[in-house]
């Protein structure tokens, strides 16, 4: 079989650990057999960006640019652990963070959907894409601790000299302060982003933002979005027959729950950082997740949602078996054969990134269906009485141990000598069936404490001795003492 022919490179980001060595499996048995690769070759392992210096990140990030479509692997960003197990010179950057930075860009992501995995939320039937604005807000404010009672105040002072100023907050005592800030450019790139996103994928775009209180903040968003839309994109959607529909993000989020999916939902930084994890995680998880960072001017890199699959790797360096769900990958190395094909006029290549996505699925579904085997014979409504035994079972034993637990801690607290001796004066059954079990215990206890105070620890008392004997030293005291114990 002749393989498809390729004319404009791939730039292809390499990265680390378990999604490293899924990375060359991918590619050897799923791509080259198949397609006349060209790729331009990136290393962004964590041990190639420190002997680099991190060189090799922006060298990729400009190539991206460049060529405009790249597909990348999982890659790690170190932290303090990191640096000592690489032996860093540095603790390096996010490359996610220095690519989105070149590329001006906006990530985008949305869930793998199979027919025999069903969203939690049940009317969920098409996947919903989340569009998060990675930039400023929370994530690169100001912030410090106010020691005491004062005046807190935001002070813009302008390049010639000006000076706006406005009193946040007059401090009667200890208290917290931030300031957060974002730019029109960038809301605008943002915007820019998601309309173009949107119209490439032939969905609608949602966008919420807390307007009504913040005023100046969320309401630039709000404007800077609509601006864009109506001299830019508004007739081009109307062509498409899609839509762009702004609201309050709590009216957003309600109709996001409410909704049959099928959408691009644009958020600012912190409710995207937020719903994106909301939203995979309804859907399935990360390992079916597709990760897209789109720029303004059209260029687009692919990624698995997910991180590196460190335990995994861990496994596999000792020899142990791992089972790695590789799909994300293979969607990113599909997404970015598609929009090669598209760019370069190459329907070959768009058909392929479509099989490779369909025997993926069909993959998943054949090895559920294996696995589904097993129950083949078995009767349903049998097993399903057997469950329903099995979890009243279950229900009376946690119900037992619940009662045991706060019986004997009730038995303690009153300073009883003998937990099982004392359950043994009580009526077990009365107790348990109680609708009031702890009032009911302590009442139970306060009675016997009363009645038979020589079984509890509350000073010094010893049984009433029989007539014709004494409660001292000797036989008769050993034997009434012996009994008790």
């Amino acid at each position: 079989m002749e393989k498809i022919k390729m004319t404009t490179p791939l730039v292809e980001m390499d990265g680390d650990e378990m999604t490293r060595i899924l990375w060359k499996m991918i590619k050897d048995e799923l791509i080259l057999p198949f397609v006349d690769l060209k790729t331009e070759y990136y290393d962004l392992g964590l041990p190639n960006r420190d002997a680099t210096a991190d060189k090799v990140t922006m060298d990729a990030a400009l190539a991206n640019k460049k060529y405009g479509v790249s597909v990348k692997c999982a890659t790690i960003t170190p932290n303090a652990q990191r640096m000592d197990e690489y032996k860093l010179h540095e603790m390096w950057k996010s490359p996610n963070g220095t690519i989105r930075a070149v590329l001006d860009g906006t990530v985008f992501r949305a869930p793998i959907m199979i027919d025999s995995i069903k969203p939690v939320v049940k009317n969920w039937k098409r996947p919903i894409t989340i569009a998060r604005h990675a930039y400023g807000d929370v994530y690169k404010c100001t912030e410090f601790r106010i020691p005491g009672a004062g005046k807190a105040e935001l002070v813009f002072t302008g390049a010639d000299g000006s000076e706006q100023r406005a009193t946040v907050f007059d401090f009667e005592g200890a208290g917290v302060l931030q300031g957060q800030y974002n730019k029109d450019d960038s809301i605008r790139s943002f915007a820019r982003s998601c309309f173009n996103y949107a119209l490439d994928v032939k969905q609608d775009l949602w966008f919420g933002a807390k307007d009504t209180i913040s005023k100046k903040y969320d309401h630039t968003f709000k404007d800077i979005f609509q601006e864009v839309y109506d001299a830019e994109y508004k007739a081009k959607f109307e062509a498409a027959g899609i839509t762009y529909f702004y609201s309050l993000i709590d009216d957003i989020v309600a109709r996001v729950i409410r909704s049959e999916g099928g959408f691009v939902w644009a958020c600012k930084n912190y409710d995207g950082d937020v719903m994106s994890d909301m939203v995979s995680t309804a859907f399935g998880s990360l390992a079916m997740m597709t990760s897209v960072l789109v720029s303004p001017d059209g260029k687009y890199e692919f990624e698995a949602a997910h991180g590196t699959v460190t335990r995994h790797y861990y496994k596999y360096l000792k020899g142990e078996k791992t089972s790695t769900n590789p799909m994300a990958t293979i969607f990113a190395w599909s997404g970015a054969f598609k929009k090669r094909g598209e760019l370069d006029g190459l329907p070959e290549l768009v058909k392929f990134g479509e099989a490779l996505e369909a025997a993926s699925l069909q993959t998943q579904v054949n090895e559920l269906t294996t696995q589904l085997k097993a129950f083949e014979g078995v009767d349903v409504n049998d097993l399903k009485g057997q469950i329903t035994k099995l979890q009243g079972q279950l229900t009376d034993q946690a119900a037992g141990f619940a009662f045991d637990a706060a019986l004997d801690g009730a038995i303690r607290d009153a300073k009883g000598r003998d937990v099982k001796a004392i359950r043994s004066m009580l009526d077990l059954e009365k107790l348990k069936s109680s609708t009031n079990r702890d009032s009911d215990i302590k009442t139970a206890l306060d009675a016997l404490v009363k009645d038979k105070a020589w079984a509890f620890d509350v000073g010094t008392h010893y049984p009433t001795v029989p007539d014709g004997g004494t409660a001292g030293a000797g036989a008769g005291a050993g034997t009434a003492a012996d009994g008790v114990e």
